[in-house]
């Protein structure tokens, strides 16, 4: 059916639909969605949609489309090329078959006509019905003119098909048609077409003034045949000229017109309807958006391309035009964004081109006007300028083979970015020269792509590393902080000389030799100062064709100087001695011995020596001088500090104001003297006695052959000693930095006015200041009536309790009632709480009194009522009572109030009305005279009570019927007041009764109709009922009838926590309230990959193998929350749910709700935009509009409350974007895959949301001849449109809508995953800041009401510089999961909270750790963007982006009066793939450039806080097991060499005090001290300090020091690993609920390497220690010093066993034992998994060591070494060995060792050669050597008298040998390889593999056979409620397996 074909040519329309239907068709129809469609094949898409979307009202209409659709897809991709294309086409023409003959049936006109008619319907139907509307509705006209357009597209065709020419009514309603559809496309925030004028948002004066600056397009010089449209602009022009993509310039038209409205808005906060844009808002967007670029050039010395005209009026032009050309190619430089100086490279030129072509210059080779170098046609800049760039990019990530090579073999982002740093970058040209160096590949890479089409360039040469190269070693921690490790060296080297010589005193050190030799400790300065100049060279080496000659040139001077400095202290330092000795008396015997000695010259050395240090030092007391110096470009200035540092584009003028220098000064001052002073007097001056004696002691007599008999002072035994407490000097820093912060973070959170209300007491007891603070914080204020600042500010504010402003009132009501209503939604509260806690919509004139919310007033009145009747007539002592509860006089004045309204307004009668208004005043007036009490009985007030209860009960239902009932109740009130508490009945009462003075003339019977009773004239039911009179009698029949108190009230623990927390925010320092319209706009951004967007109802109902579904758990974990779900839908289980869609999917939402899922986030993210609509609404609104109330504006239909309305969104709109980088949607979509489903339904909920994706599609060649496929990729960003169809019968479709496409250069994915998932969504986003939240977050409505004051701590100065990044504290929600879930919780609240207030302030070095941080957009979209993506070296990229922002002379703060809720992994195997990733992280962090550059750049203080907080808490956790593993195999030395036996006589052996010390600092760290501090210190500010203490207590109860000491050893093996070997990557941990049983195989696999086989090597040490010391040391000695040790062998052993769900549960021991077998037996291969082999496993376990370097195979074979040394110790104590100590003896044990290997490979061959053929043979083979084995083990008893300890000990000493050779074997596996040994080696692995197996499974199963070990350890791992729900499934699902199995029989 194509549009034009020859008569010949032309088939009939049915010809292909009369073919067989196709077996299966029926199961492809759910394909024919008409989104899951192959991208090849995407044009049809639209054209599907309307299809469906016609199909109710025309099912023939609809098939035409399809067939169209279907001729469309045959032209797209004849061939059928592209993936899935030919199965959708099959498809496709089946169901067109199918449809082909039910359409037929009915049709009565030919298919033209039907076409005709079916446009014309749908024309009327639609578009003139919504063009004639009031209010047209522009959403719905987009969609209608598109369907339209779709529509007249098929109907050509169709009429060419059967040569029926299109009537001319049709073809002008197509013009119409056609020229709309061209305006209304969906827009994103602004529809910036003419018809659109009306909108809300497009009346502001700021977006207009906006507008119409960019349409100034007067003067531009226009390119030759360019077709002018009306609206066009100067963006218009830039794309004309420059070749941008369409999409790309609206996405930037949009963005900037916001940009410069928000702006204008904040400069001008009284709006002007002149439509003018400011320059001041031009100039200021411009300075932030230029502020790098111009520092770039300023920086190489070149002029910036920015050149303004003379011509004033031309002025603001031209800076929009530089604004929106720079946001143009920002927008299109995919992934060049992450090169922010390769940005400022290209605009440098492309800005200078632009102002040739304005200002009219003339090319001097072509002679005519000045063209852009890459411009013209459509894509030129991306062709042209991006691609080449990127396609080195691609390459280089290529080189990285995923991350897994060398980092100094390919460049990443940051060594191309620092290219352009260089002056040299200028050779790259412009137009770029393709030869240029930055193009060029390594000579290794050119053979490799000789396939490629594209020829890499082979130009000058490949310029390798720039700046820095990262290198695998663990040399780094020296190299980036030099100056800690020579600090730490230098004092311990003069307290080892103090404490060594004289007293020990420090006093001595004024000795005159103690000074002396203290003062060699220069020596080592230069000494280490040497080391730190041949390190710099090493590591630079490969970066050194990248390095100017004057960087070069430091680097040599440096060493020569470090070498001179080496010579000549020495020298004069052996010169300043009278009679040397040693060392000084040879150097003096060198250089001449006559001369005297000369301590000055040694002095005068020195003093020049530390020259440079003392003006640093100097420097270091003036910041701002520093700053000036290092900022400044002076050639003199550059060459003095030269010498300090390499001059750099990043890391200058980083210093902080001296304030803040002071303060963290102070912090290191005191820590460090604590730390030295704790070292000297603790560990070091106590060893030196013992050391000294030990010296002296001459050992003669050896247990094994010692190869140093002679060697002097002991000097073995000495390093044993030594060596535990020198690491643990290094370490203990991290302690002590763990006490001070948490002293400093307590007292600083204390200021902070943390934990102020941290109890639902403290929060009634507060609240009547709550409104007045809420005031304070939350309303708008005027400039002048801003709040003070400063510590007496902070120590003295007080606010009003009573607010004096009506309007202030009614503000804080709707606040709260949103809160509240919010908690109703989430299901945190039940209805009645909710009506406990709202304040009254409404205000109540006729009340003249505040109204506290329900819950402050319960049980009140009844308690009043009582004192009332029992106060005994004292008026005075009552009225005390009352007034002592400011509540309790709140209730009893609202309650009287409301009583009296209400009887007035029930009242009509004259009369009724004289008498009650008789007894009120008589009331009041008692009141008055405080004689209540005394004048009036108040023994029936109790009575009168109860019936105003029941009259508020019949005001509540309101019923007709009910009027006389209440008539009697009106009159049993008057007679209780009456009779019973009046002390005499109202005068006017006399004449009002039935009968009496009315009309007692009559004699006789009245007649009916003549007869007035008492209150016959009654407004009941009352009317109108209004809402305000529904929430008043609401509230008084709570007021009184609520007995019970309402202390409790809420029950739920987070809606308490949540409640108290905003409620102690209010009166905490935060920057005052903008109005909404005045305040910083912004956007959140959430990278989304494949996680849950929403629980099915499959998967929250399929029970596990416990029978423990999802949803069962939850309404365990949650049982108050599943309460008020069931109430809230109002059924009782989810039993009565079933089949029921709606309640199904709020079912779904509720589980999601509680996981970590997208929807939740989303949830909680879009609470910012209901806040501003909200606060919008109360910053516009009248007192009027105020005073009905946010709620009743909402569901108004007036057209005042809809503009109203309108305006409160439109202005959200202007202030808030939401945007989720949903990364797979588009594969998603086209597979129909559930997610993408669920993605939609969330942009359908939140019309607001947008979605992000990379869009790949396959483009079939052009040459039809050939079959290949080449792809594109685009960044899309979708909306689903509004669901407001004109005709409710019609369905609406609920799709997605496209508002941009643009092309990307290629696969945006080269790097790390989230952070580039993240950069192609950033050009989607607005405003002037952007807060990055991870899909594991989540939101508060209480929370985002402060967002507001929170931006303008961004206008706030920290300092020196304005705030970059603000950090929030979060909130973990996933604590009540279970106990490790909990552990996890608080050791990261303490982190989020009190770590990182101490990190801010005063440390000032809190950097970004992860997402809900929030960013200064514009600064950081110039520098980079929010995160690195670099392979590899940027896993933890979240860190990167606070570490550029510092190096980029940034600031970070830290704010707690918000906080954002985060979601954490809550089983052992995610907590422990997630620590990995963070010490994989931290591994990679210690090599990278910004760790090193901050090391240098920082001073020494601020560099001390950066490494203990980052990379130097990782080697300090390193450190503490190391000083194990030293102490140990020290131990191990001394026990089997026999020299602990011949001193166990001597101190430092038998109780050695210092090492015990240093072992229990060990310890502290082990069991999680550093955590656990401040995690008490932050439960005790914020909950107080009991509660505190009981947390901590629980926590070591449930086994919390378990889990601490194995996280030690999760992130010891994975950082040091990764610094050796490499090997880090993403780890995804799932997030899930952890309600499944892990099976041993897993935990296997997971921990074998990091803690099993450690764990079996550790207790290895210990019992060979215990079988030697035994005989000459008491246990408790051993007990005390291995006890902690034996700690971390168990935990490292257990541990995952222990905190395995049903890990103790017998069948399920059984079923892993099987599962186990079966995978170590399991051979491996190409293809298989390892979680299917072993083999496979070992291989995938050992990967790393085929891509480290030498170094690192070096550091493994080293490691593995001290695995022989049992052998060579322990042979000698044997009963055979005993009298010998030949050296013999160790090599017969090695002849011994390889006879067994060589056993066991003739078992092996024999296996393979004899098992199949010859099996009797083998297995007398294999008997005979078991006969043999036995034999000489026989022989060995009998004659050589060998014990049972001799073969355990022959096991201890082979079994380690065995394991160090494999080690070895498989860190140079290709030589054994080459040898043909490999599969011995895997043979032999094997073996050992089911060795460590059981030693690990039979424990596990010994303790599986009793039945409370597994009932224990699950009421351990959580919480009660589901250990029980999870013992009773249990029993029932053995009671269903019963009945199960007896049915069978």
């Amino acid at each position: 059916m194509s549009f034009r074909r020859s008569s010949e040519q032309q088939p009939q329309p049915r010809r292909p639909i009369r073919r067989t239907q196709t077996a299966g068709n029926v199961l492809m129809e759910p394909m024919l969605d008409s989104e899951v469609v192959p991208s090849s094949l995407v044009e049809i898409a639209p054209i599907l949609r309307v299809a469906n979307e016609v199909e109710p009202s025309n099912a023939r209409v609809a098939y035409l489309c399809r067939f169209y659709a279907f001729e469309k897809a045959h032209n797209l991709d004849p061939t059928s090329s592209g993936r899935g294309v030919r199965q959708f086409k099959t498809a496709l023409l089946q169901r067109l078959e199918r449809e082909n003959v039910t359409t037929l049936e009915g049709r009565q006109k030919s298919d033209a006509r039907e076409m005709q008619d079916f446009y014309r319907h749908y024309y009327k139907k639609y578009i003139q019905a919504l063009q004639n509307a009031a209010v047209a509705d522009r959403a719905q006209l987009t969609k209608a003119y598109q369907t339209a357009a779709v529509l007249f597209e098929v109907l050509k065709a169709v009429n060419q098909t059967e040569a029926v020419d299109v009537a001319d009514e049709i073809l002008g309603l197509h013009t119409e048609v056609r020229e709309k559809t061209e305006i209304y496309v969906p827009y994103n925030i602004l529809p910036l077409d003419q018809e659109s004028s009306n909108q809300a948002i497009m009346r502001y004066p700021e977006i207009q003034a906006s507008v119409i600056a960019l349409r100034n397009t007067r003067g531009l010089p226009w390119p030759k045949g360019h077709k002018k449209r009306v609206d066009e602009d100067i963006l218009d022009w830039l794309q004309a000229m420059f070749g941008f993509q369409k999409d790309n310039v609206a996405n930037q038209r949009e963005h900037l017109i916001l940009l410069l409205a928000n702006v204008h808005i904040r400069q001008f906060p009284k709006p002007d309807q002149q439509p003018k844009l400011d320059d001041s808002a031009v100039t200021e967007v411009m300075r932030k958006l230029f502020k790098n670029y111009k520092r770039w050039c300023k920086y190489l010395g070149r002029k910036s391309s920015l050149w303004l005209p003379t011509i004033q009026q031309e002025v603001q032009q031209r800076k929009l035009l530089y604004m929106g050309l720079y946001l143009l190619i920002w927008g299109e430089a995919a992934n060049l964004r992450f090169m922010p100086e390769c940005l400022c490279y290209i605009y440098h030129h492309m800005a200078f081109e632009l102002y040739g072509m304005l200002a009219g210059n003339i090319s001097p080779t072509t002679g005519e006007n000045i063209k852009p170098a890459y411009g013209g046609e459509d894509e030129a800049f991306l062709k042209k300028v991006v691609t080449p760039i990127y396609n080195t990019i691609a390459r280089e990530a290529k080189r990285s083979q995923e991350g897994k090579a060398k980092h100094s073999h390919w460049r990443n982002y940051d060594d191309l970015n620092e290219y352009f740093w260089s002056v040299d970058c200028f050779r790259l040209g412009w137009p770029m020269r393709a030869d240029a160096d930055f193009f060029c590949l390594p000579p290794d890479q050119l053979h490799v792509d000789k396939n490629e089409d594209v020829k890499p360039q082979t130009g000058d040469r490949w310029i390798g590393k720039i700046n820095f190269v990262e290198m695998r070693t663990f040399w780094h921690i020296f190299r980036s902080f030099d100056r800690i490790w020579s600090f730490y060296i230098l004092c311990l080297q003069a307290m080892i000389i103090i404490a060594w010589n004289g007293s020990g005193q420090l006093s001595s050190v004024f000795q005159g030799d103690v000074l002396q030799k203290v003062l060699s400790i220069f020596i080592t300065a230069a000494i280490l100062k040497l080391a730190q100049a041949i390190l710099d060279i090493i590591f630079s080496w490969k970066a050194r064709h990248s390095m100017s000659m004057h960087v070069k040139l430091r680097y040599i001077l440096k060493a020569v100087s470090a070498a001179g400095w080496v010579i000549v202290l020495p020298v004069t330092y052996a010169y300043s001695w009278k009679n040397p000795s040693g060392v000084a008396q040879t150097i003096k015997n060198w250089f001449g011995k006559n001369s005297s000695s000369s301590p000055s010259v040694f002095i005068l050395a020195i003093i020049i020596y530390l020259s440079p240090n003392m003006l640093s030092a100097l420097l270091f007391l003036f910041p701002c001088i520093r700053r000036a110096l290092e900022r400044s470009n002076l050639k003199i200035v550059m060459l003095l500090m030269w010498w300090s540092q390499p001059r750099l584009y990043v890391g200058r003028g980083m210093h902080e104001s001296t304030l803040s220098l002071f303060k963290y000064t102070v912090f290191w001052v005191l820590l460090l003297a604590s730390k030295l002073a704790f070292s000297y007097y603790v560990e070091i001056k106590p060893l030196v006695d013992p050391t000294k004696s030990i010296m002296q002691v001459h050992v003669s007599k050896y247990q094994w052959h010692e190869f140093f008999p002679r060697a002097k002072d002991n000097i073995g035994v000495v390093i044993a000693m030594w060596a535990p407490i020198v690491i643990v000097y290094f370490m203990d820093t991290q302690i002590w930095y763990a006490i001070f912060s948490t002293l400093f973070g307590g007292i600083y959170g204390a200021f902070r006015r943390l934990g102020e209300i941290r109890e639902l007491k403290m929060l009634r007891s507060r609240f009547q200041t709550l409104p007045g603070a809420f005031s304070a914080r939350l309303v708008p204020k005027p400039k002048d009536s801003a709040p003070k600042k400063g510590l007496k500010a902070k120590l003295s504010r007080k606010f009003t309790e009573v607010l004096p402003d009506e309007k202030d009132t009614a503000k804080f009501a709707q606040l709260w009632n949103n809160i509240i209503r919010s908690f109703r939604e989430e299901d945190l509260i039940s209805n009645r709480e909710k009506d406990l806690l709202l304040v009254p919509y409404w205000s109540d004139p006729d009340l003249d009194l505040i109204r506290w919310p329900p819950f402050l007033l319960a049980s009140k009145i009844p308690i009043a009522v009582d004192m009332a009747k029992d106060c005994n007539r004292k008026d005075r002592e009552l009225k005390k009572r009352v007034n002592a509860d400011i509540y309790t006089s709140s209730a009893v004045r609202e309650c009287y109030a409301s009583c009296k309204n209400i009887i007035h307004v029930l009242v009509q009668g004259e009369r009724e009305k004289v008498v009650i208004d008789e007894i009120f005043s008589r009331v009041d007036h008692h009141i008055q005279e405080d004689t209540l009490i005394r004048e009036l009985d108040m023994s029936a007030l109790p009575s009168l009570y109860d019936h105003f209860v029941k009259l508020i009960e019949y005001l509540k239902e309101n019923k007709k019927e009910d009027k006389d009932d209440v008539v009697i109740l009106l009159l049993d009130m008057l007679e209780i007041v009456t009779r019973d508490i009046l002390d005499e009945p109202p005068s006017s009462l006399l004449d009002s009764s039935h009968g009496g003075g009315l009309y007692g003339t009559y004699e006789g019977m009245v007649p009916l109709d003549r007869t007035k009773q008492l209150f016959g004239a009654l407004n009941f039911p009352v009317m109108p009922e209004t809402d305000a009179w529904k929430e008043k009698i609401r509230r008084l029949h709570l007021l009184l009838t609520e007995k019970e108190s309402a202390m409790g009230v809420p029950a739920n623990l987070d809606a308490r926590r949540r409640i108290t927390f905003f409620a102690n925010s209010l009166f905490m320092d935060m920057p005052a309230a903008p109005k909404v319209r005045n305040m910083l706009s912004f956007s959140v951004l959430t990278p989304y990959y494949m996680e849950d967007v929403l629980f099915s109802i499959d998967g929250i109902k399929k029970p596990n193998e416990d029978g423990v579904s999802i949803l069962f758990y939850l309404q365990k974990i949650f049982p108050d929350e599943w309460t008020n779900f069931c109430e809230r839908i109002g059924y009782e289980s989810e039993e009565d749910l079933k089949g029921i869609e709606d309640l199904e999917e709020e079912l779904r939402l509720w589980a999601s709700y509680r996981g970590q899922t997208l929807t939740k986030t989303v949830r909680g993210m879009m609470y910012y935009r209901k806040a501003l609509e909200l606060q919008a609404f109360l910053d516009m609104a009248n007192d009027e509009d105020l005073m009905k109330g946010y709620k009743a504006i909402e569901s108004n239909t007036e057209e005042h409350a809809r503009s109203l309305w309108a305006q409160c969104q439109a202005v959200a709109d202007m202030k808030f974007t939401y945007v989720v980088s949903c990364q797979q949607y588009g594969k998603d979509k086209r597979s129909g895959d559930a997610h993408a489903k669920d993605i939609l339904k969330l942009m359908i909920k939140y019309p607001s949301l947008r979605v992000a994706y990379i869009d790949e599609v396959e483009l079939p060649s052009k040459d039809r001849s050939k079959r290949t496929v080449e792809k594109a990729y685009y960044s899309e960003l979708v909306k689903a449109p509004l669901s407001n169809s004109p005709d409710p019968s019609e369905p609406f479709q609920k799709l997605d809508q496209v508002i941009y496409r643009i092309k990307l250069p290629g696969p945006a994915l080269l790097g790390e995953g989230k952070p580039e998932n993240q950069n192609h969504a950033i050009i989607f986003t607005r405003g002037e800041a952007l807060q990055t939240i991870d899909m594991n977050q989540d939101n508060y409505m209480e929370e985002a009401f402060k967002m507001r004051n929170l931006l303008q701590e961004f206008l706030e100065n920290d300092g020196v510089r304005c705030p970059t990044i603000l950090g929030l504290r979060e909130h973990i929600f996933t604590g009540s999961v279970s106990s490790l879930a909990w552990f996890m919780k608080n050791q990261e609240t303490s982190f989020v909270t009190i770590g990182q207030r101490v990190l801010a302030n005063p440390l000032r070095v809190r950097f970004h750790y992860g997402h809900p941080d929030v960013f200064d957009r514009l600064f950081h979209l110039t520098r980079g963007g929010v995160s690195k993506a670099s392979k590899g070296i940027n896993l933890s990229e979240d860190i990167f982006a606070g570490f550029n922002s510092t190096l980029r002379e940034g600031s970070v703060t830290h704010h707690e009066y918000i906080q954002v809720g985060k979601g954490r992994d809550v089983g052992l195997n995610q907590i422990s793939m997630f620590e990995a990733k963070i010490a994989n992280g931290n591994g990679e962090q210690t090599m990278s450039r910004d760790i090193y550059r901050l090391g240098h750049r920082f001073d020494f203080f601020r560099m001390l806080s950066c490494y203990f907080t980052t990379v130097g808490f990782y080697f300090s956790t390193m450190l503490t097991v190391l000083t194990v593993y030293v102490f140990l195999y020290g131990r191990l030395y001394l026990v089997l060499s026999g020299l602990e036996k011949e001193l166990s006589s001597q101190p430092a052996i038998r109780n050695n005090k210092p090492l015990q010390v240093a072992l229990a600092s060990q310890s502290v760290v082990q069991i999680g001290f550093l955590m656990a501090l401040p995690m008490v210190m932050e439960i005790g500010l914020e909950k107080g300090f009991r509660n505190a203490l009981i947390d901590f207590i629980v926590m070591q109860l449930q086994l919390a020091p378990v889990f601490f000491t194995f996280s030690l050893g999760t992130k010891t093996h994975y950082y040091g690993r990764t610094l050796l070997h490499g090997g880090a990557q993403y780890r995804s941990t799932g997030r899930g609920f952890v309600v499944f049983h892990a099976k041993f195989a897993d935990n296997y696999r997971l921990y074998s390497r990091s803690h099993f086989v450690k764990g079996l090597e550790l207790m290895l040490l210990l019992v060979v220690y215990q079988i030697f010391s035994g005989t000459y040391s008491g246990v408790v000695a051993y007990v005390l010093i291995t006890l902690f040790n034996w700690f971390m062998v168990g935990t490292w052993l257990f541990a995952p066993f222990l905190f395995n769900p049903s890990g103790f549960e017998w069948q399920k021991i059984v079923d892993d034992w099987t599962d186990w077998n079966k995978w170590i037996s399991n051979q491996g291969g190409i293809g298989v998994p390892p979680q299917k082999s072993w083999e496979s496993w070992w291989e995938k376990e050992h990967e790393h060591l085929h891509h480290s370097g030498k170094y690192g195979i070096i550091m493994e074979i080293l490691l593995a070494l001290r695995f022989f040394i049992y052998q060579y110790g322990l042979v000698y104590h044997l009963n055979l060995t005993k009298h010998t100590q030949s050296f013999l003896v160790y090599g017969v044990s090695w002849l011994v060792i390889f006879f067994m290997l060589l056993l066991m490979k003739v078992v092996s061959m024999g296996r393979r050669k004899f098992s199949a053929n010859l099996q009797l043979v083998f297995r007398l083979i294999k008997g005979f050597i078991f006969l043999s084995f036995v034999g000489l083990l026989v022989t060995l008893i009998a004659v050589a008298h060998m014990t049972v300890l001799d073969i355990i000990i022959c096991i201890l000493a082979f079994m380690p040998t065995g394991w160090g050779m494999l080690l070895i074997a498989q860190a140079i596996r290709p030589l054994v390889h080459r040898a043909g040994l490999w599969s011995s080696v895997r043979t032999l692995a094997r073996g050992y593999e089911i060795i460590m197996g059981l030693l690990l499974f039979t424990p596990v199963a010994f303790l599986a056979w009793f039945p409370f070990v597994s009932e224990f350890q699950t009421r351990m791992l959580f919480n009660q409620a589901f250990s029980r729900g999870l013992q009773i499934s249990r029993i029932l699902g053995g009671q269903k397996q019963d009945r199960a199995s007896n049915s069978k029989e």
